[in-house]
């Protein structure tokens, strides 16, 4: 009983510390097949660390669920908008509402996706 009334008057549980690090799943289409795609925000480097960019350290990362694919990749030092890259997969948010998806191939040509919101 007493830890009924602890709840209601606590609010509840308490959220994990990583609830507040993982934005919410962001629905696309790339090359006609449906993408999930869900941000990370590192906590791996030190918030005084000058190189943000929306709100992402270099620690962040996404993970794009695409296909049969399940891609999570670490976010760049690149300066602008965030992009996140494992060498072979390369996503770009530089137009949210036209994400840039691209795989280098192993003859070394990259092939870009078309993805829209």
């Amino acid at each position: 009983m007493l830890a009924a009334i602890l709840v209601l008057l606590l609010g509840g549980p308490a959220r994990p510390a990583w609830a507040d690090r993982v934005a919410a799943p962001e629905s696309y289409r790339c090359n006609g097949e449906p993408l999930v795609a869900t941000l990370h925000s590192g906590d791996v480097d030190d918030l005084s660390i000058p190189n943000r960019s929306g709100n992402t350290l270099p620690g962040a990362f996404v993970v794009l669920q695409w296909q049969e694919q399940v891609l999570q990749l670490p976010r760049t030092n690149n300066a602008g908008p965030p992009s996140f890259t494992d060498g072979r997969w390369w996503w770009s948010l530089e137009d949210p509402d036209h994400p840039d998806l691209r795989l280098r191939r192993s003859l070394g040509d990259v092939m870009q996706l078309s993805c829209e919101r």
